[in-house]
């Protein structure tokens, strides 16, 4: 079969426009596919500049495919299966930081450059006390400050040079984190006020929230399937899912220098984008936090079998709908246009989500993607919502265990299947030690860990008793427990 440097296609001649901090499947299936068909579409006109920014990893695949790749996006849209594959063109070089140190740092010099995006991980955006700017910085914000200030000079402090810095790494108000830690090492280093002033007024970090599942490369059989399909192989190769939502917060207005929303993509620019990553939390991590302990138990095993199923599908449409979308700070029928998109996500015949993936650090998810919508049912009807209330208690059954080896509970579920509970050892050891005792007295210790939820559960009316009700009839019925909290 034909490689795709044998297809006659060559990156596209543009300018450079964005250097990219990661090479990574994310940025490459979810960024850098827009900017092609921005591109493609006739709304954008620029390159992109891909730098390595950490030792691990390397970059010669992109050079034996001329820096071309191929995205493959698989899921379900519109209630019809969706199945496209795209040559992204739009990478014209792929740099490593240390090894092309001079090449790198020749792209600060740039007329054409204007933004600066990243993906470093969660852990990328940390303040490194003792990176030095005498030689390569160790972190993402010291490699990105040196930069900057190679730029600075460079231009002499040109107020039209600075750039629009769009991270994309998964903690809350990341851009304006990462201008804390550029800051901060401008003070460390001593740098030019002049420099922190340019930093301030002439450059936009913005604070960014990101949204699609993407695998990257298949294993090698799925992977052979794709190339019959798309009649070509790919060693770069990234597949995701057809869903994408990027929302950009800025005190400014950047829409017109970024106008990927005009090119038809999902792109928001607001100043705000608190509702927006409120709307995720709690319909989409919040499905899955209040459904997946439940539908483990019931002997589901991923994401995909349980929104078949009549009787745990429901339960995930309901929970939302009903208890999770109605306190949303967005208009009701735009958060169930998004709860319509999520279900869809969940029912993507081509990923296996598993349950247990999903089941890791549960108490602190339940705290922060589940507990929220929990205290708005209450405030907004007086009543303790039936749904939810019934997850808390498959939590406390899913995690119902006294023993606890090598930094885990090894629980069982009704079929006999031994699993492992993994989340942080202080929750851990308060379920190996408590989760024997008669259910009543569980209850009530789990519900009073303020650690665990940030409050004592016991001070809302009738959920200690509701609860117990359910962990009883979880434990002896799983199923015939769904079955009866559905019905009430």
């Amino acid at each position: 079969m034909k490689m795709i440097t044998d297809l006659g296609i060559l990156p596209e001649k543009r300018p450079i426009k964005i250097v990219q901090f990661g090479e990574g499947n994310f940025l490459r299936a979810f960024v850098d596919n827009m900017i092609d068909i921005a591109n493609e579409k006739g709304f954008f006109d620029g390159s992109i500049a891909i730098i390595k920014p950490i030792s691990y990893g390397s970059l010669e695949n992109f050079k034996k495919q001329n820096n071309l790749y191929t995205t493959v996006l698989r899921g379900k849209e519109n209630g019809k299966t969706v199945y496209t594959s795209r040559v992204i063109r739009c990478i014209s070089r792929v740099l490593d930081a240390a090894e092309d140190y001079d090449e790198y740092m020749s792209l600060a010099e740039l007329d054409s450059l204007e933004f600066i995006v990243s993906n470093t991980t969660e852990a990328g955006i940390v303040l490194k006390k003792d990176d030095s700017i005498d030689a390569l910085p160790d972190s993402y914000p010291g490699k990105l400050t040196k930069f900057l200030f190679k730029r600075y000079e460079h231009f002499n402090g040109d107020p039209s040079k600075g750039l629009i810095v769009l991270p994309v790494e998964l903690i809350e108000n990341n851009g304006e984190k990462l201008l804390e830690c550029v800051l901060a090492l401008s003070d460390i280093w001593q740098l030019p006020d002049g420099f922190k002033k340019w930093i301030v007024e002439n450059n936009t970090f913005c604070s960014t929230l990101v949204d699609r599942i993407v695998t990257g490369y298949p294993g090698k059989e799925a992977a052979e399937l794709i190339y019959n399909d798309i009649g070509y192989e790919d060693t770069l190769l990234d597949v995701g899912e057809p869903f994408a939502l990027w929302v950009i917060e800025s005190k400014t207005d950047i829409s017109e220098r970024l106008p990927l929303d005009k090119a038809g993509l999902p792109v928001i620019f607001t100043d705000n984008q608190r509702p927006y990553r409120e709307r995720k939390v709690r319909v989409l991590n919040g499905a899955h936090t209040s459904s997946v302990l439940a539908a483990y138990l019931c002997g589901f095993d991923i994401v995909r079998d349980c929104m078949s199923d009549r009787l745990v599908g429901s339960f995930i449409r309901r929970a939302v709908t009903e208890e999770i979308a109605p306190h949303v700070p967005l208009p009701y029928g735009e958060v169930l246009d998004f709860a319509s998109s999520v279900f869809e996500r969940f029912e993507n015949p081509f990923i296996d989500h598993s349950l247990l993936a999903i089941s890791l650090n549960s108490v602190s998810k339940w705290r922060s993607r589940v507990l929220p919508s929990f205290k708005d049912h209450v405030k907004s009807t007086g009543l303790v919502p039936r749904l939810l209330t019934f997850s808390f208690a498959a939590l406390l059954a899913f995690y119902t265990s006294d023993e606890y080896v090598d930094g885990t509970l090894k629980a069982t579920r009704s079929n006999g299947d031994v699993y492992s509970v993994r989340d942080d050892r202080s929750v851990l050891e308060f379920f190996a030690e408590n989760s024997k005792k008669p259910a009543e007295e569980f209850v009530r210790l789990a519900c009073m860990r303020i650690d665990f939820w940030g409050e004592d559960l016991t001070k809302y009316d009738t959920f200690e008793s509701e609860v117990t009700r359910y962990l009883d009839l979880i434990r002896k019925d799983p199923i015939g427990a769904m079955k009866l909290v559905m019905e009430n």
